[in-house]
């Protein structure tokens, strides 16, 4: 007889006994990333993450990677694994393929999410000419497919497409219609932007549980590459921050995690269900600001 599964993400969040803590990871594209993402899992796992996830590539590229990744994840590691999921570029086969994949790898949590264009988050989006719109119609494709737990973005910042912060409370409403059980923020830098995203959603009658994504700066190089993911700048008090010791790369990392974790010990203490931490498949930094949450 089968053994029973754990708890789902969703359960997890319900139960609400303490905020989830969670890690990002990227499917590994060579021998030396697969070795890298191999010591980042082994040097975070003793921190008890409530699960892991792995991105899946702009237009479906890394499928099979992002497969292998969250199989040997569950090979390795006692982690609950939960894979990405996206529209771009492929069709409904190809997306129905997919979740079989997740299936048969015993992967039961899907982070279902439209994803970027290709020309980037702030070009138009096309539709496959077989594929889907939005991350709604995937939730829906996904929920019809099997027994999934899924989950899907959300944006402080606003959507980079639209930057509509209403309408963005209206879609991810729409979503939880759909079957979504729980969110995922993409990454932001301010606290208050988090909270008038919940306030929004909950005025809608949405319920989803919204983890916060959360990414620390650890070097002056990543300002930029951070705005062009979100499609929103870096708050100008942090940029002044980071600029201000720009030529001292350990100071810049020591300015970096101190503002993440006072980020964090504020989402927490204003009720945030859980933080998920985006690792570059990276151990030390979220290593670090965990340690000190806990001391806090």
């Amino acid at each position: 007889m089968p053994s029973p599964r754990p708890p789902s993400i969703a359960e997890i969040l319900a139960i609400g006994d303490h905020p989830t803590m969670s890690f990002e990871f990227f499917p590994p594209k060579d021998d030396a990333g697969q070795a890298q993402l191999l010591d980042a899992i082994a040097a975070l796992e003793p921190l008890r993450p409530d699960f892991v996830s792995v991105t899946y590539g702009a237009s479906g590229s890394t499928r099979a990677r992002t497969i292998d990744a969250t199989r040997l994840i569950q090979a390795t590691t006692a982690s609950l694994t939960m894979g990405h999921l996206t529209c771009v570029n492929q069709s409904i086969d190809d997306l129905c393929g997919a979740i079989d994949a997740y299936a048969n790898a015993g992967v039961w949590h899907i982070l279902a999410v439209r994803g970027d264009p290709t020309g980037g988050p702030t070009s138009g989006w096309e539709r496959h000419p077989g594929g889907l719109n939005n991350a709604t119609e995937l939730v829906e494709l996904v929920k019809a497919s099997g027994d999934f737990c899924v989950g899907v973005a959300a944006f402080p910042d606003g959507h980079p497409e639209n930057h509509d912060l209403d309408l963005d409370a209206r879609i991810l409403a729409d979503k939880e219609q759909a079957g979504a059980e729980f969110a995922i923020t993409q990454l932001f830098f301010d606290a208050d932007a988090y909270f008038r995203l919940v306030e929004r959603v909950r005025a809608l009658g949405c319920e989803l549980p919204i983890i916060a994504g959360i990414m620390p700066v650890t070097n002056v190089r990543q300002i930029e590459r951070f705005a062009t993911l979100s499609g929103a700048a870096l708050p100008e008090p942090l940029v002044a921050r980071l600029r201000a010791v720009a030529d001292d790369a350990a100071a810049v990392r020591a300015v970096g995690l101190e503002v993440a974790t006072e980020l964090c010990d504020r989402l927490l203490v204003g009720g945030a269900p859980g933080l998920q931490f985006f690792t570059q498949n990276r151990s030390p930094a979220t290593a670090e600001i965990l340690a000190r949450l806990r001391q806090a």
